[in-house]
């Protein structure tokens, strides 16, 4: 009989700790001098990354709460009514408490649920490194208002260094942390701005934990790492086809040459403009000896990309969807960032990317001469 009940109460200690929140309660408490009936608003982001409303409740004696279920951890955030700013924070299934002052959002605490936990640990030490920018950026006013150009040297010197140190922390979080939420958007992030190589990026993916991998953003991260893949160097470039500047459909095999560059650029993207020049001048240059160039455009309007076209005296083919970075062709050259470029050689196999000034004409010259 003894052994019975022993069983049992293991059973039941069994369960108990291996069953999951059914829904989240989100308690805030605000310090700092707020009226009741002051709104607080709940927003995640859409899958194109624009805010959206999910929930809105009431201050009351500095005190306000959110309740309901949330089918897997996501970034969400607190925006307090006529406040600037916002606290982000997982929404999990459990018991969150946050506290913050009015008028510090950026210095919200967070507990309570093991996501929030490691998203607190990040925070803590992120919030660290935006002090520091803040003064060095205090100090670089101060210094350029003072026109002391040896100081605003030494401090862009240790800006650089600083953001080599800050994607060293990121990149680290995420190796030391792969249960972590905030470690796919920490990737996610790194691979938009291609501050990481892509298989550096791929390999800190794979030793996330299946959880993790799971969870909605880790699956968008795996589809932006294989269509990566397809476009790295050494791969045949995917083929398209899209509108010329007088409504025509151009595909991508109708202006190959014996090199042809596939640039991605925009009418109001200022690196884009500042490179054009050097990218005339490799093509008229070595045009004539095979190289072809294909410009696709991430504007929205057909005026401003036609406009800078003749601006830039930009003699090569050109197409584009109007679309910006949802334009088919952006997508499926995975494009996060411009500019970016593709070389391909005759058979349409990329021999290189994203080469700029002196760069491109060497690794030109390297097929054409």
């Amino acid at each position: 009989m003894k052994r019975i009940f022993g069983i049992a109460i293991m059973i039941l200690f069994i369960a108990s700790c291996s069953s999951k929140p059914e829904g989240f309660n989100l308690n805030g408490t605000v310090t700092g001098e707020l009226d009741n009936g002051t709104q607080v608003y709940l927003k995640t982001t859409d899958s194109l990354n624009q805010l959206i409303d999910i929930d809105t409740t009431t201050v009351e004696n500095g005190i306000f709460s959110f309740n309901g279920t949330q089918a897997e951890p996501k970034l969400h955030y607190i925006f307090l009514e006529s406040n600037r700013g916002n606290i982000p924070f997982i929404l999990e299934n459990g018991d969150i408490d946050l506290k913050f002052q009015k008028d510090s959002l950026g210095y919200a605490k967070l507990k309570g649920t093991p996501q929030n936990e490691l998203f607190m640990g990040f925070l803590s030490e992120s919030r660290k490194l935006s002090e520091r920018a803040r003064s060095m950026q205090e100090d670089m006013r101060t210094a350029s208002q003072k026109q002391d150009t040896a100081t605003v040297t030494a401090i862009r010197e240790e800006y650089i260094e600083f953001q080599d140190e800050v994607k060293t922390f990121n990149v680290d979080f995420a190796k030391e942390n792969p249960d972590a939420l905030i470690s796919v958007l920490i990737l996610g992030n790194l691979m938009m701005s291609k501050g990481l190589p892509s298989d550096e990026v791929k390999a800190l993916y794979e030793a996330l934990t299946p959880e993790i991998k799971a969870l909605q953003p880790a699956k968008q991260l795996k589809e932006q790492l294989d269509k990566i893949k397809s476009t790295d160097i050494g791969s045949i470039a995917p083929e398209f086809s899209a509108p010329t500047p007088n409504g025509d459909v151009l595909a991508l095999n109708e202006v190959k040459g014996k090199l042809t560059l596939v640039d991605f650029w925009a009418a109001w993207c200022r690196p884009c403009r500042a490179e054009n020049p050097n990218i005339v001048s490799v093509y008229n240059k070595y045009h004539d000896k095979g190289l072809n160039v294909i410009g696709v455009s991430l504007d929205t309007r057909a005026q401003d990309w036609t406009n800078a076209i003749e601006a830039d005296g930009l003699a090569w083919n050109h197409i584009s969807n109007l679309k910006r970075f949802q334009d088919p062709v952006a997508q499926l050259y995975n494009i996060n960032a411009i500019p970016a470029a593709f070389l391909l050689d005759e058979n349409g196999v990329i021999v290189a990317k994203d080469l700029r000034g002196p760069a491109l004409e060497q690794k030109v010259a390297e097929y054409l001469n």
